[in-house]
């Protein structure tokens, strides 16, 4: 893999992995990737090209970033030849299942028509491809009762639109593997958190409205679960996945975290005491505020990631106590980024770059 297309990467996972194979790692040396790296992306809400600012520069024959839309096959199409690409890690999608339900077809068009635009694309192209991995999530799977865990043979129960259309983009990649002989790996995730999270998610919204003083609303009696994954984890599992995993297989990739919603957001709150006391905002915690649950909301998610362990020798760095603290630390020495992101002014930095690319 010397060409590498990466759609999405310049939101939040997309970011951290381009970053990881280019500049950083767990432990702080190289990833082992030395080639070229282009970066596609649609630049909707939450994509951030300031996340990667100056890395055009740094990296003058290594990184391109292009504004395009994956569902434009025309345009995708100039770059898979311009670039010569021989490998493709897909990011991009529409991800957060409160936007799922107020307007879903977002989410179609982009999970479901622009993966098989890419697949297209790579079967045009198969000669030269060496392989397309799909980045899914556990929320395909649907949820959960008190105990058990999702593996790679769990039945696909999608419970909202968001989860719907990776369950579709999943069998997409899957079937063009089967019928046409494509390579693929696909992982499907738990929930990931980390830096450069846009502050929509639980945690940096937890994490900036505490230190605001703002109501930290929590969906019905907090006591939904979700596997937490600290996002740097994330990236070195799919970047051995794509270098050592086997062809046509789906990976699970999971924090080892359960938590319920609540206590993560407690543990947030009493961090967030400890290290910046507000005598005007008081305990933290008394900002919790019980809201409406969310239509289809999953009771529990857990990922057995036995085989990611057993075949690639993979297991999460960080703890969820050591994971929040970092994430922490980073929004509270990027308030900046955050400010910007929250009010959308990068937009206009995207303006000033591109153009109308970021509408």
């Amino acid at each position: 893999m010397q060409n590498l297309l990466i759609t999405g990467g310049c939101g939040f996972i997309g970011t951290n992995f381009i970053r990881y194979l280019l500049s950083e790692s767990d432990t702080g040396t190289s990833a082992g990737f030395d080639g070229r790296i282009v970066n596609v992306d649609k630049l909707t809400y939450a994509g951030n090209p300031e996340n990667l600012a100056g890395f055009e520069e740094k990296y003058p024959d290594r990184y391109h970033f292009i504004s395009a839309d994956i569902c434009d096959h025309r345009s995708v199409a100039e770059i898979f030849s311009r670039f010569e690409i021989d490998a493709v890690c897909h990011f991009a999608a529409e991800s957060h299942v409160d936007r799922s339900i107020v307007a879903p077809d977002a989410f179609i068009q982009t999970n479901i028509v622009g993966t098989f635009n890419l697949l297209e694309l790579v079967r045009e192209n198969r000669d030269a491809i060496k392989l397309f991995h799909h980045i899914s999530t556990d929320e395909v799977f649907g949820s959960l009762g008190v105990q058990g865990y999702f593996s790679e043979q769990t039945a696909y129960d999608p419970s909202s639109p968001y989860s719907a259309s990776k369950a579709g983009s999943d069998h997409l990649v899957r079937a063009y593997s089967r019928t046409y002989g494509l390579p693929v790996t696909i992982s499907n995730c738990s929930n990931n958190y980390g830096p450069h999270q846009f502050p929509e998610k639980l945690i940096p919204l937890m994490i900036l409205n505490s230190l605001e003083g703002k109501s930290l609303p929590v969906y019905g009696d907090g006591m939904n679960i979700r596997d937490w994954l600290y996002v740097t984890d994330h990236c070195r599992a799919i970047w051995l996945i794509m270098n050592h995993g086997r062809r046509g297989e789906t990976y699970n990739v999971g924090g080892r975290c359960e938590m319920p919603n609540i206590e993560v957001v407690e543990m947030t709150c009493d961090i967030l005491d400890r290290r910046i006391p507000d005598k005007n905002i008081g305990p933290r915690r008394e900002l919790i505020t019980f809201v409406k649950d969310r239509p289809g909301h999953d009771r529990r998610y857990a990922i057995d990631c036995a085989k990611l362990q057993n075949e690639l020798g993979w297991l999460p760095n960080e703890s969820f106590a050591t994971g929040l603290e970092k994430t922490i630390d980073w929004y509270l020495e990027n308030r900046d980024w955050v400010a910007r992101a929250r009010s959308g002014e990068y937009k206009k930095w995207i303006h000033r770059q591109y153009g109308d690319a970021g509408e």
